[in-house]
């Protein structure tokens, strides 16, 4: 058997360390249940708010369009559709917090959010920013769609 160089070995490390540390943010399925309960709970007493489903997971919708969901629950995060330039300043303001998620998506601003980690404060700050955004993207739809009709 190769003996390892110790880069090798450092760096043989640091992905299990990785790997632990990334573990170790996941929370117990009972735990993890009450912080998407308490997600739920606050997406849905924003006014106009409904619970919808897209793909098997929970989505959190006004006027039909999806806000938020809980698509990556089991991995302790809600997602909250943000702009970019919310996203990173949610990033920069809770770096603990607030992650953005990975691809394309999250270049486009969707957010997750370590339930484990917000208060709740915080997580209704951050789901009233992702409700209001959307209501504000809805008002401009119905606007251009109601210009086009009358012309």
């Amino acid at each position: 058997m190769a003996q390892l160089a110790p880069n090798d070995m450092k760096k043989r490390n640091s992905k299990a360390s990785t790997k632990k540390a990334q573990a170790t943010e996941i929370p117990d399925p009972r735990l993890n249940e009450k912080l998407a309960a308490n997600f739920r709970r606050l997406a849905l007493s924003l006014e106009g708010a409904e619970e919808g489903s897209h793909m098997g997971a929970a989505d959190f919708r006004v006027g039909g369009r999806i806000f938020a969901t809980l698509a990556s629950k089991d991995k302790g995060y809600g997602n909250l559709m943000l702009t970019p330039e919310q996203q990173a300043d949610f990033v920069r303001e809770l770096p603990e917090v607030f992650l953005p998620v990975h691809g394309g998506w999250g270049r486009m601003g969707a957010t997750h959010i370590r339930l484990a980690k917000a208060s709740e404060d915080v997580l209704a700050g951050a789901l009233r920013t992702a409700w209001a955004l959307r209501k504000k993207k809805n008002a401009k739809t119905t606007a251009k769609r109601t210009k086009r009709g009358s012309a």
